[in-house]
């Protein structure tokens, strides 16, 4: 009877101590699935993931599995590689953005899904609600219905006689046309009229450009699918320059690359931040149960550079608040 006891007792301590990782499975790490839309696009995002897995204990390779999935550019992949990552039978599956979270919701209603950004997760239909997400996803979300008014209100500021934005957007794109119908309702409340232009590939560029300037817009409001814009960052820029319009964006990419301002949500933060989602779930708790979080963290930087060569003087009220600018 002593040593049933004792060996109750040391099973009981070794259960208690060993990591959740660890415990899931004896012999067997856990394993994420990453799917985004590509990896040469966000190696910052997927550092920064990494980096929030090492604050948390977690190591690739050591107690942790990591299977990396990659659209590269190509959306129509995302479904089969979420699928992929189903048959895996991965514990978490980690999505890169709304295209992402998309198609792995398509893919399983079990398997813990956790988006590192959405727009609007329940306008999406991704979760019941930002509280209470109710199904197996969970995540973050990017608030990108009030970024637009804020990046009108600050082009707005920069030109205070805007009165015609073009607007570069992908008809292709999931919620390009609720994305259009936001900005314009926006706009017509500011008194900007609304133009917009469809970029479906890096041959666009140029006849987006001229059409701009044919509707003699005052600024362009860039909302084109990131797949399309990402690896062509310093070509565009450099157009925006040649025919002279300020260029607002979404991503600190592109103003590094020669655009001229961006403002929205830090998205390195967010992927960062995801990693504790991950955490949580791999430790026994449920999507359903765990609230969608907003951003903390945002970025307004400002191109001084680009601003002379397209001769804009940008105002300092508006430059003191920016949190970094580039000279």
């Amino acid at each position: 009877m002593r040593l049933k006891v004792i060996f109750w007792l040391l099973a009981t301590v070794f259960l208690t101590t060993t990591p959740p990782a660890e415990a899931q499975q004896p012999g067997r790490l856990p394993v994420i699935g990453h799917l985004g839309a590509s990896s040469s696009l966000n190696n910052d995002r997927v550092d920064a993931f990494r980096q929030g897995m090492r604050e948390l204990g977690y190591v690739e390779g050591k107690n942790i599995a990591i299977e990396w999935r990659f659209a590269e550019g190509r959306r129509d992949r995302l479904p089969a590689l979420a699928n992929e990552l189903v048959r895996l039978k991965v514990d978490v599956i980690v999505a890169g953005g709304g295209n992402a979270t998309r198609a792995a919701k398509k893919a399983t209603s079990t398997i813990p899904i956790v988006m590192t950004q959405s727009g609007d997760p329940v306008a999406e239909g991704f979760v019941a609600s930002l509280a209470r997400p109710g199904g197996n996803i969970t995540g973050l979300s990017s608030l990108s219905p009030e970024l637009r008014g804020k990046r009108l209100e600050l082009m707005k500021e920069i030109i205070p006689s805007l009165s015609r934005l073009a607007y570069f957007g992908t008809s292709t794109a999931e919620n390009d046309a609720i994305n259009l119908k936001d900005t314009e309702t926006i706009a017509g409340a500011m008194g900007v009229k609304v133009h917009y232009f469809d970029v479906l590939g890096p041959k666009d560029f140029d006849a987006v450009f001229r059409g701009a300037n044919k509707a003699k817009a005052d600024a362009v409001f860039v909302q084109v699918w990131g797949a399309i814009l990402n690896p062509h960052r310093a070509e565009f820029a450099r157009l925006a320059i040649k025919n002279r319009l300020p260029t607002m964006y979404s991503n600190p990419q592109y103003v590094e690359a020669g655009g001229l301002v961006t403002y929205g949500v830090s998205e390195i933060d967010l992927s960062q931040r995801a990693a504790k989602y991950v955490d949580k779930i791999l430790k026994g708790r449920k999507p359903a149960d765990l609230p969608v979080e907003q951003p903390v963290k945002f970025d307004f930087i400002v191109n001084l550079k680009t601003a002379k060569e397209i001769g804009l003087t940008i105002p300092p009220n508006v430059l003191v608040r920016a949190d970094r600018v580039i000279r």
